[in-house]
């Protein structure tokens, strides 16, 4: 029987995540070459190369693809068990690693782990800020246990539990307070300022204006909804941006806000975990005590 620590399955998962030994390494809190010898010994007790070295980012052998899905498997099990300890404990203890989209995080992080830390006295949050493809990727892997997110995602082995409804408003410049509300279509025509590819609150935006990601536009990315909002105060264009981001981001801009004529856009905002998760009924729980905070 081949003697394989479950620190070496950690340090090659996260060698292969990474493609690179020196993030991985950063990642695994251990120096690259202590890093290097680890991938060696396991290389030396399987008789057959995983890596294959040289390239920038390192690539895997067909033993090392094979290999990492089953190190993924082990090592999420192995959480899994540790999580089966925690779920007999009420309230629940130890830690809690969560992922949040950029779009909330701003504006909801802070009465979320208000809410976790009252109903849980003795969790470790973990929170972890990503967009939502990340963060699936990550709930997938077993390296976070439930993330807040915009539903549906619509992955089968995810389970799903809404927490709120929001709309989406328009902002536009101050001097264009008085001018009718433009309509989807009329958007359409507008310079319409946007989040960078990859967040969901882009796709929305753009599905709202039925515009499609590949039609060529003259469209400006920000970085994040409050760059936005300050573009349009410099005049550059308009934007849409989720109710709950209206106190924050727009009192230091120049700009006027109005809600679109109906139907409005709106997002779903919820949380979402393995449906093998042993935490799944505190997770419930928790979904069900923020659920009831935001509708009072």
């Amino acid at each position: 029987m081949i003697d394989i620590s479950i620190k070496q399955l950690k340090y090659f998962e996260a060698l292969a995540r990474h493609g690179h030994f020196g993030r991985a390494a950063e990642d695994c809190a251990i120096s690259q070459p202590a890093l290097s010898v680890q991938m060696r010994d396991l290389e030396d007790m399987l008789g057959a190369s995983l890596i294959e070295r040289g390239g920038k980012p390192i690539r895997l052998t067909s033993l090392g693809e094979a290999f990492v899905i089953r190190a993924r498997d082990i090592l999420r099990s192995m959480d899994e068990l540790g999580d089966l300890a925690r779920a007999s404990h009420n309230p629940l203890l130890g830690r809690l690693r969560f992922g949040i989209i950029p779009t909330v995080a701003p504006y909801f992080l802070s009465s979320f782990i208000k809410d976790l830390t009252k109903l849980n006295p003795g969790l470790d949050l973990r929170p972890r800020e990503a967009v939502t493809q990340k963060l699936i990727e990550e709930l997938l892997g077993g390296r976070l246990d439930t993330a807040i997110v915009a539903l549906p995602v619509s992955e089968p082995s995810l389970h799903e539990e809404a927490l709120f409804d929001e709309e989406f408003v328009l902002v536009r410049p101050i001097e264009d307070a008085k001018k009718p509300v433009p309509n989807s279509i009329m958007l359409r025509e507008m310079r319409l300022l946007l989040l960078e590819e990859g967040h969901c609150f882009r796709d929305q935006a753009l599905s709202f204006c039925k515009i499609s990601s590949t039609m060529p536009r003259d469209l400006i990315e920000g970085s994040s909804l409050s760059t936005l909002v300050q573009m349009v105060g410099a005049g550059i264009g308009v934007t849409l941006i989720p109710e709950m981001a209206v106190p924050i981001d727009t009192g230091s801009a120049s700009v006027s806000v109005v809600r679109l004529p109906p139907p409005r856009p709106s997002r779903t905002i919820g949380m979402v975990w393995r449906k093998t998760n042993p935490l799944s009924a505190q997770l419930t729980h928790i979904a069900a005590v923020v659920r009831k905070a935001n509708r009072t």
